[in-house]
């Protein structure tokens, strides 16, 4: 028993060493599922694209770090290989985010085996929209078109998957996080009676708010957001516009309102 504790935290601290760099702060990037992103690799060495090594973590989801990338090679055997790439400057591209992509991503420099410098370390948040009742046709969430008919009450679900070790009421309170639905001027819909908005939140990754409606003939071209602040300041947005076609109501897929951002906090 005290050997396999032994390796139990033997294990805790190889994986410490990993995901905690001595650079002291993280890059935090947020992003819209559907979009692409570009993740920083602020320790790159030259002719670094043979010496970098990047790796991902989700304590949520996953039990044991992932090498995506080893020493500049990328690793057949991940399920999203195809999504990923490269850059010359080591930065690690994500081709059509998807709220699994959330995490922690490290970059490694090495040279002939041997650890160089600091880890550079980005968390990924995502914000990610999904509306009910969803489409059976559909192959993907991030890509799907809903059809409804008018007349009909439909949920768009706004969801960010947020990593960090912070519970999400402390982001609330400390942080000053807040999701928002608003209309195409920019107008919180809490203030219209029309629209049902509910809050929630996971204990640690995630939160949802929860638009819900009855659709009106003059909701044709009308647009909703979902945004995300931080401190009052816009990161991300992710919007959802009605089009009338026929005798049916199409529910556009989401589309990126802002560029992404980054920022750092301690």
């Amino acid at each position: 028993m005290a050997d396999k504790c032994d390796l139990c935290l033997l294990g805790l601290i190889i994986l410490s060493s990993l995901l905690t760099g001595t650079s002291g702060v993280d890059d935090h990037v947020f992003i819209s599922s559907g979009e692409n992103v570009r993740l920083s690799c602020n320790n790159a060495l030259s002719d670094c694209k043979s010496k970098t090594t990047w790796f991902y973590y989700n304590s949520f989801s996953h039990s044991a770090v992932v090498e995506l990338i080893k020493l500049g090679i990328m690793k057949k055997d991940i399920e999203r290989h195809e999504r990923l790439s490269l850059e010359s400057d080591c930065s690690l591209n994500i081709k059509n985010v998807t709220e699994e992509d959330y995490g922690s991503y490290t970059c490694r420099q090495y040279v002939n085996g041997q650890k160089q410098g600091t880890d550079a370390r980005v968390s990924l948040h995502v914000l990610h929209v999904s509306v009910s009742p969803s489409s059976s046709s559909s192959s993907s969430s991030s890509s799907s078109q809903t059809e409804i008919s008018p007349g009909r009450s439909v949920t768009l679900s706004c969801q960010l998957y947020l990593y960090t070790g912070l519970s999400c009421d402390d982001l609330v309170s400390s942080e000053g996080f807040e999701l928002l639905w608003v209309n195409q001027t920019g107008v919180d819909l809490k203030t219209d009676s029309r629209y049902q908005i509910l809050s929630s939140s996971y204990q640690y990754h995630c939160f949802i708010i929860t638009l819900t409606t009855t659709l009106l003939n003059e909701d044709n071209n009308r647009e909703w957001r979902c945004q995300l602040t931080h401190r009052n300041q816009l990161k991300t947005s992710v919007r959802y516009t009605v089009k009338y076609s026929g005798e049916k109501t199409v529910l556009e897929e989401p589309h990126n309102v802002s560029n992404t951002k980054v920022y750092q906090y301690h």
